[in-house]
């Protein structure tokens, strides 16, 4: 007791531990808890959505339902697993943060907050890297395939686009001759050619090219002029179906990207404040030092 202090006056000397003094206020420990928890729930749940068909690489995985049905199935479970996952990661940490009580309790839930969405962030980050990584390498697998059949079937000739001389058609018309010699070989790639031209065009076939076509299939197959007409405007068709029908696979594969994308800005927003006021919750329960006995009992 000092000389200064009046008699009968206690003296409370308080000390702000070593401990307190060197830590922060953001607990990173129950943080990256909250996002290991976060990442392995979404992990698992999203991997079972996917083994059931709930996913946006093919809506006609499901033979004889509707596509439509499939993808409102598949957002829906894709919202509700990354709600969940981030509120059950937000709580988790909230609930282990290790509160200073040198703030009110609003400011004491701010904090357990902000710590919810350090979990979100997190998470978002570790999701983001696996979907550029290993988990999005399926993905992009399967779109490389859509790709590859989508530019096959627009120019149905032999070949790929890539190896196709854009010079090669018209150095064609450049030396044909009035009656085509039948040379197999030579016909089949010129033929090629012709329809890879009109593919990338507005798939039609110039009425030279088809009576070129005919005189081709005339000189190289034997048949009649009316069979070889016959024969060349079936084809076209059909370049023409396997065209359009390229065209509408590469529109649903832009149209479900961009749904795709707008699903994920969205929930994403959603599950940060989810992550917020789960971390808050916690924060509540670990004040209140409250147990779930009916859930959590001890055996």
């Amino acid at each position: 007791m000092s000389m200064d202090t009046p008699a009968g006056v206690a003296v409370v000397e308080t000390e702000i531990t070593r401990e307190q003094g060197e830590h922060g206020y953001v607990d990173w420990s129950a943080i990256i808890a909250g996002i290991v928890l976060a990442s392995a729930i979404s992990l698992v749940l999203i991997s079972f959505g996917s083994a059931i068909g709930l996913n946006f690489i093919d809506f006609n995985a499901r033979e004889g339902a509707a596509p439509i049905l499939i993808g409102i199935g598949a957002a829906s479970w894709f919202l509700w697993v990354q709600i969940s996952s981030f509120m059950a990661g937000g709580y988790l940490t909230g609930r282990l943060r290790r509160r200073h009580f040198d703030a009110t309790e609003d400011e004491s839930d701010m904090r357990d907050g902000a710590h919810g969405l350090l979990v979100w962030g997190g998470a978002m980050i570790i999701g983001a890297i696996l979907a550029l990584g290993g988990i999005g390498a399926a993905g992009s697998a399967v779109g490389t395939a859509v790709s590859t059949a989508t530019t096959a079937a627009s120019n149905v000739a032999e070949g790929t686009a890539d190896n196709l001389d854009p010079n090669a058609y018209f150095i064609d018309t450049l030396f044909r001759a009035e009656a085509p010699a039948a040379e197999t070989g030579m016909a089949r790639d010129e033929a090629g050619r012709i329809f890879a031209r009109a593919a990338m065009s507005d798939g039609a076939v110039p009425a030279e090219d088809r009576t070129y076509l005919v005189n081709l299939v005339v000189a190289n197959t034997g048949l009649s002029q009316e069979q070889a007409e016959a024969r060349v405007d079936q084809v076209i068709a059909n370049v023409e179906a396997a065209r359009q029908q390229a065209i509408e696979a590469a529109r649903i594969a832009r149209n479900t990207a961009i749904i795709a994308a707008f699903l994920l800005a969205a929930s994403s927003l959603v599950s940060a404040i989810g992550a917020y006021w789960a971390a808050q919750k916690g924060g509540n329960h670990r004040d209140n030092n409250t147990i779930f006995a009916d859930v959590f009992r001890r055996f």
